[in-house]
């Protein structure tokens, strides 16, 4: 799912919001006062003692004794929204000069106006304030941050699926669900708002969990999501080319990750080394760093000294086992059941970062043995759907992600082919798209290029931008694939099964678990895991039962 913007999504029906479900029951009330002395503001004496037991970034999802912020967005202001917070309980407001002028056209606001010049940059110490999140002194617990351009979800599934081998109450923060201890909240956001996060941990407190895992994307750090927020261990997966729209080059990118990777947001880290950015982050983090080696890459010469390295793994069944050893001499045998390689870069990540807590090696070698907890599902991340032809859903939607997920589902099977479908997002870095038109070219037979995510671009620009590295490397390299352009996507999803036999495989990739396609600002439902069994139904081919299709 697109990153939303800020205040637009704060402010309007459709963003993420700081719910019921998302708040701790019982939260002692914050004197305004205190709040003008955390962000410098003098708060008048009248307003001083205000009790203030919330925060909201949304006027919508706003409850008795909120402090709502209003926030610049792309097309509206947050202050506009002023009256609707205050009617549905906020007791004080939040905002910045432009906001301010707003105000003063309006309409005289009955609570408290605090000025401040960026107060997004003040949101999540404020809302660690107010729900008292991670208190210095207090049990809390254990919080797990993942961050890197792909792995972040199923790194996270690991980790939980880990802790709860090992007996622990865990909750889970992150692009597909949010887990507190009961019923899965969907998630809009890879990392949700600040003010969310906070409450979410405070409720996680409450409710007696022993541990956390969430996923950190480089839009959380820079739009101030996870600021106030302790990781006890941040672990890095990788980086490649995604989000330079957001921030030019990949310098900044790496630099962005790189925030996480401080004394400020984390106590330990645990960091795959096996590309130079990795290499970098672990040379210049500021925290304690246990460095992972993996896959074919993680020679001694490419990552001399790595604290944990990936040994011998073989193939079993659709994954792979293992080995996960330790410079000391120290190792674990572990399992996924998930295909690919970076699978296992993601479930080595997990264990060390689990390791790193000080759970011995034997107490998490017993949990491996007898839970499996590396075969969990991902929605959406290399799902399974069927098996003759293959049919997998994947999330893959940035050029490093599509080479690994193409390479993952290549066949054995002489005369298999593969077959894939994916595009491109709109309003996003325009320099993968034909970069990921060409790898598809390199790595499978069929080429199906369709719509992804349009938003407010054109699709057939887009598409287009696709087509055209396909077809470039397709003719420069004489590659023998077949390119197809097929549009809307659940046709060209029709087309891929059309044109499989069981022997073959079929990638549906770049959306994953999402079911909802933006087209000019309309959410259009498709779930490509839902069409994907239809048209396999259709063609008279057996479908897996997956309870957890809908996500």
């Amino acid at each position: 799912m697109s990153e939303l913007n800020a205040q637009d999504a704060a402010a309007a029906p459709s963003g993420q919001d700081s719910t019921s479900a998302f708040r701790p029951t019982a939260v002692a009330a914050v004197p305004l006062e205190t709040i003008g002395e955390w962000i410098g503001v003098v708060v008048p004496g009248s307003s001083a003692a205000v009790p203030v037991t919330g925060i909201s970034l949304n006027s919508r999802a706003v409850r008795p004794g909120d402090l709502y912020v209003a926030l610049p967005g792309a097309t509206r202001h947050g202050a506009d929204f002023v009256s609707q917070a205050v009617d549905a309980g906020a007791v004080a407001v939040l905002t910045d000069d432009a906001g301010a002028r707003l105000l003063a056209l309006s309409n005289d606001i009955s609570v408290p106006v605090l000025l401040a010049d960026e107060p997004r940059s003040l949101v999540g110490r404020l809302s660690a304030l107010i729900y008292q999140s991670r208190l210095e002194h207090a049990a809390a617990p254990a919080l797990f941050g993942v961050t890197g351009t792909n792995g972040k979800t199923t790194t996270t599934y690991f980790i939980n699926s880990l802790l709860q081998a090992l007996g622990k109450k865990t909750g889970l923060i992150g692009t597909i669900e949010i887990l507190a201890g009961g019923e899965a909240i969907p998630s809009l956001l890879t990392t949700p708002e600040s003010t969310d996060v906070h409450a979410l941990l405070a409720l996680m407190r409450e409710r007696g969990l022993d541990a956390a895992s969430m996923e950190v994307s480089s839009h959380a750090i820079s739009f101030h999501r996870v600021d106030g927020v302790v990781f006890d261990v941040a672990g890095f997966t990788n980086l490649t080319q995604d989000h330079l729209d957001l921030h030019g080059t990949m310098e900044e990118y790496f630099q962005t990750k790189a925030r996480l990777f401080t004394a400020e947001r984390a106590r330990a880290a645990v960091v795959t080394v096996d590309d130079e950015w990795g290499r970098k982050l672990a040379a210049d983090a500021g925290i304690p760093v246990t460095t992972l080696a993996t896959g074919s890459d993680a020679a001694e010469a490419v990552a001399p000294g790595a604290d944990w390295r990936v040994v011998d793994p073989q193939p079993r069944g659709l994954g792979t086992e293992f080995g996960l050893r330790h410079r000391d001499g120290t190792e674990l045998r572990l399992h996924t059941g998930l295909p690919g390689s970076f699978n296992v870069a993601n479930a080595a990540l997990a264990t060390a970062m689990v390791l790193a807590t000080g759970i011995s090696a034997a107490e998490v070698q017993a949990a491996l043995d007898s839970a499996d907890p590396f075969t969990v599902a991902v929605p959406g991340r290399m799902q399974l759907v069927a098996t003759a032809p293959a049919a997998v859903v994947d999330f893959a939607h940035n050029p490093d992600a599509l080479a690994r997920a193409l390479e993952a589902v290549r066949s054995q099977t002489p005369g298999s082919k593969v077959i894939v479908v994916f595009g491109a997002t709109g309003q996003r870095d325009q320099g993968k798209r034909p970069a990921m038109g060409a790898i598809a070219a390199r790595l499978a037979d069929i080429v199906i290029v369709s719509d992804d995510d349009p938003h407010d671009e054109d699709a057939a620009a887009i598409r287009a931008d696709v087509m055209a590295g396909a077809i470039e490397a397709k003719t420069a390299e004489g590659l023998g694939c077949t390119v197809l352009e097929v549009f809307p996507r659940d046709a060209a999803i029709r087309k891929a099964v059309e044109l499989a036999g069981p022997e073959d495989t079929i990638l549906v990739a770049g959306r994953g678990h999402e079911v909802w396609q933006e087209v000019k600002g309309v959410n259009l439902a498709l779930d490509d895991r839902v069409e994907l069994r239809t048209a396999l139904t259709v063609r008279g081919f057996t479908v897996l039962d997956d309870q957890r299709i809908e996500s």
